[in-house]
């Protein structure tokens, strides 16, 4: 069971990297209820892509070194 839990985490944590990567920024909708709310602008760090990618990778690695059962 965590050996499927750390492959999750790894292949999402690269997939956030490769998002991060290719997105500039992204600007979250103001709700249509209240006109006075700001828009909220998000920017990933220059630095995140890779880290994300970088350890997403670490752990995928990892969790192919997990043994497939533990005996109980």
């Amino acid at each position: 069971m965590f050996r499927s839990l750390f492959l999750a985490l790894g292949v999402y944590s690269c997939l956030l990297g490769v998002e991060a990567l290719a997105v500039e920024r992204a600007v979250l909708k103001k709700p249509e209820g209240n006109p006075a709310a700001a828009q909220k602008v998000v920017a990933p760090p220059d630095w995140a892509p890779w880290s994300l990618m970088g350890g997403g990778a670490v752990v995928v690695l990892y969790s192919f070194t997990l043994p497939r059962r533990v005996a109980a």
